[in-house]
């Protein structure tokens, strides 16, 4: 989470460095009218900073993941990267639309423009003759993202429109870096804060290409096969066995991937619960019926139906140092801790060290025995001790149960999935504790809206 926000406030500080040292005459400014074109210069070079980063975060990028600590967290950047833009958006509209109502109420006095100086050079002149357009293609993409982006923050949002609306973002995108193009002082570009944001425009223009052409992961989609379903209906889940075509390269247990298995609804992403075995390359997952999507998964598959499936991503891999660990799944949350409990069943049959001693807290609202037991089972084969804690039967597990239930606990690393304000509030009671969590508790942010 710190590189998250070391990441959003990384760019806003640099680009707005850069802007003032491009622009030190705003120190000087004397009359309103000159400061609020340089403000409208300023909001709008961090505006499009930021969603440039965030459309080149939407193209999954695999470079930066390690040092974010995951996909995940990469999402949760792209998610406030894009919040971020669409605040500084509107405070650089309000700076062009906002003077022009105070002139028209009489609150501000129309300012007094003296004859244009001729504009000299092919370049600038090109420039000076888009500047109309721009400002008005700009105007409607700025309207068409925030509505966009309102609508993707919207939970109850159809993932299905979502996805088909979100990828008009990019059309918004294009519209918005030529108005930048065209409208940004041409001093800027002969100056570091230019080349900083060509870069980021680049990028997102490339990012915004790639989406409209439904390109994004393209080099890491395999296809597969649904060869077996199970349905735990207790607590509404389905787990789904994909035999792999060559290909996929393997993956870590508490990685993700994305499936698809209906163009019109994209690719949904989903953690895998089985552990990689290359002589059998099989990939299981297991959906809970949480939205409009996956509450009708069990009625959409069948075996044999084909599906393509990308990744993998994500760094929830168990690898810390610490000699016992502690894994909290909460509800479906429990996913990453099966897939690791497979690999480490088939770690001990081959006779090879299994690492660090395992507790397993699974906390779950609803109760399928079929589930639980095949859990048991898996715990059993792993070495890992289990718990097991149904909220209406035992109550809510909290940081305090955990310790009394774990003599380790002060040197143990943590490894929580589940809601997200769950463990925020284990992290916290942790943390009080003397546990050093930003070490040692490591929480996927498996949130990708």
């Amino acid at each position: 989470m710190r590189r998250i926000g070391l990441a959003f406030w990384g760019l806003l500080i640099g680009l707005s460095v850069l802007w003032f040292l491009a622009e030190p005459s705003v120190f000087t400014a004397s009359a309103f009218f000159p400061f609020r074109a340089q403000m409208i210069q300023y909001t709008g070079v961090l505006a499009i900073g930021l969603m440039s980063l965030a459309m080149i975060l939407a193209l999954r990028p695999r470079l930066p993941e390690p040092w974010f600590g995951g996909l995940d967290k990469m999402y949760r950047l792209h998610k406030w990267l894009g919040i971020g833009g669409l605040v500084l958006a509107v405070v650089h509209w309000l700076w062009s639309e906002a003077p022009k109502w105070a002139v028209s109420l009489g609150l501000l006095d129309r300012p007094q423009r003296g004859p244009r100086a001729p504009v000299e050079g092919v370049i600038p002149q090109f420039f000076q003759g888009q500047r109309h357009l721009a400002e008005g293609v700009g105007e409607w993409a700025f309207y068409a993202a925030v509505a966009l982006i309102a609508l993707a923050l919207v939970r109850w949002f159809p993932y299905r429109a979502f996805y088909k609306t979100h990828r008009l973002l990019a059309v918004a995108y294009l519209a918005l870096a030529f108005h930048t193009v065209i409208l940004t002082k041409l001093d800027y570009w002969l100056s570091p804060l230019g080349l900083v944001l060509a870069l980021l425009l680049a990028g997102g223009v490339i990012a915004a290409v790639v989406t409209l052409l439904r390109r994004i992961g393209a080099s890491r989609r395999v296809p597969g096969e649904i060869v077996a379903l199970q349905a735990y209906p207790g607590v509404r889940s389905l787990e789904t066995e994909i035999a792999m075509a060559p290909g996929w390269p393997g993956h870590k247990p508490g990685q993700f991937a994305f499936a698809m298995s209906d163009p019109t609804e994209g690719a949904h992403p989903y953690t895998i619960a089985s552990a990689w075995n290359p002589d059998a390359p099989r990939i299981t997952f297991i959906t809970k019926a949480l939205g409009d999507h996956t509450s009708r998964l069990p009625e959409k598959l069948r075996i044999g139906q084909r599906v393509t499936v990308e990744g993998p991503y994500g760094c929830f891999t168990f690898d810390d140092d610490a000699p016992h660990q502690v894994w909290i799944g909460g509800g479906i949350g429990i996913t990453p801790f099966v897939a690791r409990m497979k690999h480490l069943a088939h770690e001990r049959g081959q006779g090879r060290a299994a690492g660090p001693s395992v507790d397993l807290f699974h906390t779950t609202a609803e109760v399928d025995e079929g589930a639980l037991a095949r859990l048991r089972a898996d715990a059993d084969a792993a070495g890992v001790r289990l718990h097991i804690l149904v909220d209406a039967r035992d109550g809510m597990l909290t940081a305090e149960r955990i310790r009394q239930a774990v003599p380790q606990w002060k040197d143990a690393g943590y490894w929580f999935c589940g809601p997200a304000g769950f463990g925020a509030a284990l992290r916290r009671d942790l943390g009080a504790a003397g546990v050093p969590t930003d070490s040692r508790f490591h929480q996927e942010l498996f949130a990708m809206r």
